[in-house]
């Protein structure tokens, strides 16, 4: 199962927003200063092509994809009927990692995969260990009762926000009502410039 495992901090400064939980404070401490030994002399202004890559890659930064699935998202959404860029935000939102992140079981996407790969996550009652399974209307996600005391996820459940009104949760057993509607998914993405780089 490929996953990034360099610095992460650096991925933030590059794309200038916070994409990991703890990286907010340093980019107001560093600025929006990108990574490098020449970072902060690099202050071209980016070409159109420039903005439609760095929008891709900061999709797959936070949705924690690798290139190569990334495009075969990518090919699926654009088999789906509608808006291509709404079908692409929609298969990485109904994501089983995603799911247990928006659901407040975990703090981050990546702590997410990490429950999903270990076995601590139930669909509909079964054991997955498959981080990229897309979830669909009406399915029941849980944690095994045996995580239920472990101080890291009862933390998560009680700093999570505010639940997506396409989810709902019940002590450690969320379900999926519905598919995201725009409003409800990543709102730092502009999904029509990752449209604009694979249709060059």
């Amino acid at each position: 199962m490929a996953r990034y495992t360099g610095p992460k901090r650096r991925l933030s400064r590059r794309e200038g927003i916070p994409l990991f939980a703890k990286d907010t404070k340093a980019l107001e401490r560093k600025g929006a200063v990108p990574p490098g030994q020449h970072g902060a002399k690099m202050r071209r202004r980016l070409s159109e092509y420039g903005l439609q890559l760095r929008e891709k890659q900061k999709m797959k930064r936070i949705y924690g994809i690798l290139e190569r699935q990334f495009g075969r998202y990518f090919k699926q959404a654009s088999k789906i009927k509608g808006s291509t860029g709404l079908a692409l935000l929609e298969l990485l939102e109904t994501r089983l990692d995603n799911v247990v992140y928006r659901l407040g079981f975990s703090k981050s996407r990546a702590e997410a995969r990490q429950l999903v790969s270990h076995g601590h996550i139930k669909l509909d009652g079964k054991k997955v260990t498959i981080p990229s399974l897309n979830v669909r209307e009406g399915q029941t996600i849980a944690l095994f009762s045996r995580l239920s005391d472990n101080t890291q996820v009862k933390k998560s459940l009680e700093d999570s926000q505010t639940l997506p009104g396409w989810l709902e949760r019940k002590a450690t057993v969320g379900k999926v009502l519905r598919y995201p509607q725009r409003e409800e998914m990543e709102q730092s993405i502009d999904e029509q410039l990752i449209v604009e780089y694979y249709s060059r």
